[in-house]
């Protein structure tokens, strides 16, 4: 996504019906869309922390929105729905209830993440009685305030571990296209957006030629991964990334990273390239090992051999045991160090499992946490042994999410 560090929009613009209907658009202030999104879900009568944990998921839901352009890549002129079938309600004019007030005051420009990632958590909520839902039960999380858990317990008791960020920088809105139109020999940080862009949707679209460095500059590997990206979009292929280009972009890299939804893939690794230049080797630290350790954290949970391991950005002596247990599952010379074979091996899996076992539509029994939790809603019941290639027998289909 092109925006970094996500923010706090001074204002939010709301269509009052579903998507595509004719319904008006209202822009009104971020902090009362929440007041009123909360007046309009829950009742003021729960107890203050069920207040408090409800609250937290309606803003990082509409930052979610917001951050991931998830309306406005798609040509629309507005944030977020009041339609309940695809986001908050909103009902235009009401009246705010003075407690629920008093608690968005306190906490509009905080949101939920996943530890680790940028993005706003997708915090999905339903009332829990007449409709349920993965996510925050509205009413089963005043039943945990009046069993005494706090907001933050409520908060994990559903979507597992998340972290509440404090205090998110507040500006006004603007696009994230920079303006004029992206080509070759243009360079600097929207072009890097664009390389990073291009090769995670390659993992699902191979046609797309992968960029071995994202460097910030547009040269003819990246025009040649735009064009091919143009194509398969039915785009013109010029190799040019105007607005239509960079939105669809960034509609396509959300719907592959699963952004917008709440068990995302996340955006962690935001100017990391999929391809090893150099090698990684133990001693080494930064983001180059947290996504080594990100891609074997995943493999380790299909492959027992592979132990599990903390994603923390050092290639201490837990990671060079993780990579030696890999390259001895994938029959290569057990050196501890990472190579471009070895990389790749790694890569391979990890893309082919990450595609389908984050796609699994079952839900999180609350509670659950940690690797038991993650195997309970796999679609993979068991890593079929050997890689997977041209000729191989009876592969598993792969779903693209489009």
């Amino acid at each position: 996504m092109p925006t970094v560090i996500p923010f706090v929009p001074q204002q939010i613009t709301v269509h009052l019906g579903s998507p595509s209907s004719s319904a008006a658009n209202v822009t009104v202030p971020f902090i009362d869309y929440v007041k009123n999104v909360a007046s309009s879900e829950i009742y003021p009568t729960w107890d203050d922390d069920a207040l408090r944990a409800n609250i937290l998921a309606i803003v990082s839901f509409a930052l979610n929105r917001v951050y991931t352009e998830f309306y406005r890549s798609r040509g629309y002129d507005f944030d977020i729905t009041n339609s309940t079938a695809y986001d908050q309600y909103y009902v235009n004019g009401r009246s705010i209830f003075e407690n629920v007030g008093r608690i968005v005051d306190e906490f509009f420009n905080d949101y939920l993440r996943r530890p680790g990632f940028v993005e706003p958590l997708a915090a999905k909520f339903c009332n829990g009685t007449t409709v349920t839902c993965e996510g925050l039960s509205q009413w089963g999380s005043q039943n945990l305030a009046q069993q005494g858990y706090d907001y933050v317990q409520i908060l994990r008791s559903y979507y597992g571990n998340v972290e509440i960020v404090p205090n998110a920088p507040i500006r006004g809105y603007t696009t994230s296209y920079p303006g004029s139109p992206l080509r070759r020999g243009s360079t600097g940080p929207n072009v890097v957006v664009i390389q990073t862009e291009l090769n995670r949707i390659s993992q699902n679209y191979p046609a797309i030629p992968k960029l071995a460095n994202v460097d910030g500059i547009f040269g003819s590997r990246t025009e040649a991964s735009v064009r091919k990206f143009q194509e398969i979009f039915g785009l013109s292929p010029d190799g040019i990334v105007g607005p239509g280009t960079w939105y669809e972009l960034i509609r396509v890299y959300v719907a592959v990273t699963r952004l917008a939804e709440l068990r995302s893939q996340g955006q962690q690794f935001y100017a990391n390239s999929w391809n090893l230049n150099p090698g990684i080797y133990p001693g080494q630290s930064g983001d180059r090992v947290r996504h080594l350790q990100y891609m074997l954290s995943v493999l380790s949970e299909f492959i027992p051999e592979i132990p599990p391991l903390a994603v923390d950005g050092i290639y201490g002596p837990k990671t060079e045991d993780a990579v030696r247990a890999a390259q001895r599952w994938f029959e290569l010379p057990v050196t501890g160090t990472v190579d471009e074979e070895t990389w790749d091996e790694i890569y391979d899996q990890f893309s082919g499992i990450e595609n389908a076992a984050l796609r699994s539509s079952e839900t999180f029994p609350p509670g659950q946490s940690g690797r038991n939790r993650y195997a309970a809603t796999t679609t993979l019941t068991q890593f079929p042994g050997r890689d997977l290639r041209s000729g191989s027998q009876d592969p598993v289909k792969q779903e693209v999410v489009r």
